[in-house]
């Protein structure tokens, strides 16, 4: 079962975090256009992306939250192909609260799934499916508005695989306390190489 990278390392998740926030501000570095125009079989070039920014909503631990909409550009430019919108509470227990009101209160046929450690709900309607996703302090919600996916592909399965991308960018772990260090040795060192 898969789980999700943490802070540590290159990831833009590590990008995001060195700048205080969760959540990456580039809609970018959450889910480049090249990724998008691989799942959904597009050239590439053809994906355009908006960001906005949202504003804290301490009532419900929210301390971050960014939108990104994904649309054709060039020809055919304007169509919704995805929506994203990540956010980041105080802490799991406010995530996952705010996850379960957002969850009940979508429409559609639910379906509950995991990815990896990260519980989700798929609601598919007429003219959209939509994927929500808890891990750790974040939640994720992708908005897949119908269209021709690539060989046969499901909406569904379109948005694990999104998802999947997407999760590393914008749910940091927290890290567990470092190793101790050893002691220091008591006694006499070695004098082993030394000068003489």
């Amino acid at each position: 079962m898969p789980t999700f990278p943490t802070a540590s390392g290159s990831s833009p998740s590590a990008t995001a975090a060195d700048d205080g926030r969760v959540i990456p501000v580039d809609c970018g570095r959450i889910l480049g256009p090249p990724d998008l125009e691989a799942v959904m079989g597009l050239p590439l070039g053809s994906v355009a992306v908006r960001t906005t920014i949202g504003i804290p909503q301490p009532k419900v631990g929210r301390t971050e939250r960014v939108s990104c909409r994904y649309t054709r550009s060039g020809e055919g430019g304007g169509r919704v192909l995805l929506d994203v919108n990540a956010t980041a509470y105080v802490d799991a227990a406010a995530a996952s609260a705010q996850w379960e009101v957002n969850a009940r209160a979508e429409s559609g046929e639910r379906r509950d799934m995991r990815l990896g450690s990260a519980p989700g709900a798929l609601f598919e309607k007429r003219g959209q499916a939509v994927l929500m996703v808890a891990h750790s302090t974040s939640n994720l919600t992708l908005v897949l508005p119908d269209q021709p996916l690539p060989g046969g592909k499901s909406r569904a399965d379109a948005l694990v695989d999104l998802a999947l991308r997407v999760l590393p960018a914008v749910a940091i772990m927290p890290t567990s306390a470092p190793a101790p260090q050893p002691a220091p040795p008591s006694g006499p060192m070695s004098q082993a190489g030394a000068a003489g």
